[in-house]
């Protein structure tokens, strides 16, 4: 069983990626800490509670993190995920009962680090990786008592923010370049990869065919991200990104990795935010970087609708 504190800013596919965390018996899920991205703070931190009562969580711990970037002017997603940050069609999503737990996010993934064995927590950041960078600088110690990041965020190819970045590496480029080149372990799922895990009306029906209160709630957010991401990015059938690095961690086979060095940029006119993967030789021995390359989607989906089962 992998432990995990899935730090995240709900959004369509970080609600999946709850789901699917809490719904698999491979992962235990320590607690969720959430961060400014997809909208800002009090939205997503608001998002989190509804997806946590509608899967009846009320007993995972949820703590509210950074507001803002380390440096940067606040940027948001409006245009994927809606004013409300997690926009639904033919949903009633009622006012959350799941509770806030006192405390800055950044102080508590600290403290259940260090009251931990090394080796035994995993953190799963789907948002810009402020808390992450906030959390290696305030306490060096837990670098070393991180069993491994994985991440969604980044790209080797194209990205979806800018032409060379994806959103949240680029909300946050100095944040993430902290990630990068701390001393841990690194897995970068990124839109190489998750441009794979397409919300198609057939993976649609699936969740449909549940008959359950999780199951409707995936399908008004594949709804929703549907029609949002067609007029934005021109996609028939959106990406659902954040769960692919928790699938990751429940079954490493439904994603291929290669070790790669990756960095990222932060100063570049055109490329602020890019991460840079470093393909053209076999990465040295003390390389702790890999990146996402392919994913086996049918798993993956499987994955997702019987952790969705699962909830009820």
């Amino acid at each position: 069983m992998r432990s995990i504190i899935l730090d995240c800013d709900p959004g369509h596919d970080d609600a999946v990626a709850i789901l699917l965390a809490a719904g698999n018996p491979s992962i235990d899920l320590l607690g969720i800490t959430t961060v400014g991205g997809n909208h800002t703070l009090d939205k997503v931190t608001h998002n989190a509670r509804q997806v946590l009562a509608i899967a009846g969580l009320d007993d995972v711990p949820l703590r509210a993190g950074a507001t803002r970037p380390l440096l940067r002017p606040v940027e948001t997603a409006e245009g994927i995920h809606g004013d409300s940050g997690m926009e639904v069609h033919g949903y009633e999503l009622s006012e959350p009962a799941a509770p806030v737990a006192e405390g800055h996010a950044v102080q508590w993934i600290i403290d259940t680090i260090m009251a931990r064995e090394p080796g035994t927590v995993t953190l799963v950041p789907t948002g810009p990786l402020t808390n992450i960078a906030l959390a290696a600088r305030l306490e060096p110690r837990i670098v070393g008592r991180v069993r491994e990041v994985v991440l969604m965020g980044g790209a080797f190819g194209t990205g979806n923010w800018t032409a060379s970045a994806e959103f949240n590496i680029a909300a946050d480029p100095e944040a993430a370049q902290i990630v990068f080149r701390e001393d841990w372990p690194v897995t970068m799922v990124g839109l190489d990869l998750t441009h794979q895990a397409l919300a198609t009306p057939e993976v649609e029906a699936r969740f449909a065919s549940l008959g359950t209160d999780v199951g409707d709630f995936v399908v008004a957010l594949f709804g929703a991200f549907r029609t949002n991401y067609r007029d934005a990015q021109g996609f028939v059938d959106p990406p659902v990104h954040d769960p692919c690095a928790v699938a990751y961690l429940i079954d490493p086979d439904v994603v291929e990795t290669v070790r790669v060095p990756v960095d990222v940029e932060t100063r570049g006119e055109l490329t602020a935010g890019r991460t840079v993967a470093d393909f053209r030789a076999p990465a040295p021995a003390d390389c702790r970087t890999q990146v996402a390359t392919q994913l086996d989607a049918p798993r993956f989906w499987d994955l997702v609708v019987d952790a969705a089962r699962a909830l009820g």
